[in-house]
């Protein structure tokens, strides 16, 4: 299966384009209590984007797709909007 990606990896997005640190983005979304714990979570390889490892500073997109290992659960997500504020 192939997936349509707005922004692959190896390209560099137009600075016009929106876009939003990942660590807040997981705070902001509420899949982390603090912005800390999300942090954190990227830094342990518990966050993949774009079926990537993914640093807290790293910039995500709309129609980003995000995997968030939480426990026993993980989160396939994509990103259809960007907040930095809960």
């Amino acid at each position: 299966m192939a997936l349509l990606l707005s922004h692959p990896s190896n390209a560099t997005p137009m600075s016009n384009d929106p876009s939003v640190r990942l660590d807040r983005w997981l705070f902001a979304a509420r899949f982390f209590k603090t912005r800390h714990l999300a942090s954190e979570a990227a830094r342990r390889n518990h966050v993949v984007v774009n079926q990537q490892r993914a640093k807290p500073g790293k910039r995500v997109f709309i129609g980003d797709r995000v995997s968030i290992r939480k426990g026993l659960l993980t989160y396939e997500i994509e990103i259809i909007g960007l907040s930095e504020k809960r």
